[in-house]
């Protein structure tokens, strides 16, 4: 959520930022609410002055035994009024967040203004692999080794579910614990495992909710919410805490099931793994202070770059144009990789500064060494995603002869198996 004063401040700066990501928010309602609101308060402010004054006026003409009937009737018709004034106050904050919760953050100015055809790549990393066979794409390598059932998987799901199984499964799980342990021993995250459904606050908290409810899976009767990652309840894990400086950076990840309904994307990707509605994924979360916040987005980029170094694939970063990224977001890069089955590249993580925009939906502090407190500012990032790096191990490790050659980095996690077959 942006500040308030800050729009105040900044109506022009806030108008063009929002211009930027597409949005139709209506600044210009919020501000006319606001100004009303406030105009509210001082004279509520004064009547309650006056109220007091005659409160004790009435006070002392009751000691001395003086009739104060009328008086008293005229206070409780002034009392009412204030009563009033308070009511609509109420009535307008409430208009004025609902209206607030809609209003997406605005770009940084490093971000390229335009839709997803003005993303800019900034960097790659490795070679795409030259093959002297024509590769087959990952959903005929699962079915060929038998590691994959699309079909089992649609019939008791439905479209978009996957069935993981044999080597596959181990495949998935071998991914999972190889990219928790890099994350906790080598970059210096504490594990969570945090439940896979959450509360409307919490959905609220980091932006899916108002603007993505179709997208996310619900159990009504339960106001509860199937996440779409793990950072949902990894950064309300501290919803209305407040952090002491000492305790910041904060680095958490967490393994979770996800769930996206993809709603708006039917049709796209239809084969195979690629959009899914259940999938695993690695998130990372990092609660930092606002002066360290690009710093920490720079080493979050490369804590999630080093799962693909490591499992040795050809990828690409994009730094996202203002009306690519997403809601809460105020600068983003993607991570993809080269997938030479699909003949394309693959986003296997969004790297997310949102600045202090989650923290003030979540009421998320930190308390200086000056006393003073503030919100923090939360970052995220897949550290990385399945099932696109389960893609990318079968199209670019795959064999003339039909077997995938297992990473060297996972083969510990797969008790030793050097190919699947």
């Amino acid at each position: 959520m942006l500040d308030l004063k800050f729009i105040r401040d900044n109506v022009g700066k806030v108008k063009e930022g929002l211009k930027k990501k597409n949005s139709k928010a209506d600044i210009d309602e919020i501000l006319q609410l606001d100004e009303g609101k406030r105009g509210l308060l001082k004279e509520v402010e004064v009547m309650k002055a006056d109220r007091n004054r005659i409160s004790k006026e009435l006070g002392i003409s009751k000691a001395k035994g003086e009739d104060i009937s009328q008086k008293s009737a005229e206070m409780k018709v002034f009392s009412q009024k204030i009563k009033d004034i308070d009511l609509k106050v109420e009535e307008i904050t409430q208009r004025i967040t609902a209206l607030m919760l809609s209003v997406p953050n605005i770009p940084n100015e490093a971000v390229p203004v335009g839709s997803e055809a003005n993303n800019k790549t900034v960097m790659e990393w490795g070679k795409k692999r030259n093959f002297n066979f024509n590769p087959l794409s990952h959903w005929e390598l699962c079915e060929k080794l038998d590691i994959v059932d699309f079909k089992r998987a649609a019939k008791i799901s439905g479209a978009g579910f996957v069935v993981f199984k044999g080597k596959g499964a181990l495949l998935e799980r071998a991914l999972v614990n190889f990219m928790l342990d890099v994350h906790i021993r080598e970059h210096g995250y504490k594990e969570v495992i945090p439940p896979f459904l959450v509360n409307e606050a919490s959905m609220t908290g980091t932006g899916q909710l108002p603007n993505l409810k179709e997208d996310m899976y619900s159990i009504d009767k339960e106001s509860l919410y199937l996440i779409p990652t793990a950072e949902v309840p990894v950064t309300n894990l501290y919803a209305g805490e407040i952090f002491s400086e000492e305790q910041l950076p904060l680095y958490h990840v967490s393994f979770s099931a996800c769930f996206r309904k993809e709603a708006g994307s039917y049709g796209k990707d239809t084969r195979g793994m690629k959009r899914v509605h259940q999938f695993d994924k690695v998130e990372l979360v990092k609660f930092v202070l606002p002066e360290k916040s690009y710093e920490e987005h720079e080493k979050l980029l490369n804590n999630a770059e080093i799962i693909l170094q490591k499992l040795g694939f050809h990828y690409r970063v994009r730094l996202l144009a203002s009306g690519d990224m997403s809601f809460a977001a105020a600068k983003c890069y993607d991570i993809e990789v080269y997938s030479p089955g699909c003949n394309e590249y693959l986003e296997v993580s969004s790297c997310s500064n949102f600045e202090d925009f989650q923290a003030r939906r979540a009421n998320i502090r930190y308390r200086a060494r000056s006393g003073k407190t503030a919100y923090v500012h939360t970052l995220n990032a897949s550290g990385v995603a399945l099932p696109r790096t389960f893609i990318a191990i079968l199209e670019n490790c795959q064999t003339e002869d039909g077997k995938i050659a297992v990473p060297e980095a996972l083969q510990p996690y797969m008790g030793g198996i050097a190919y699947i077959d």
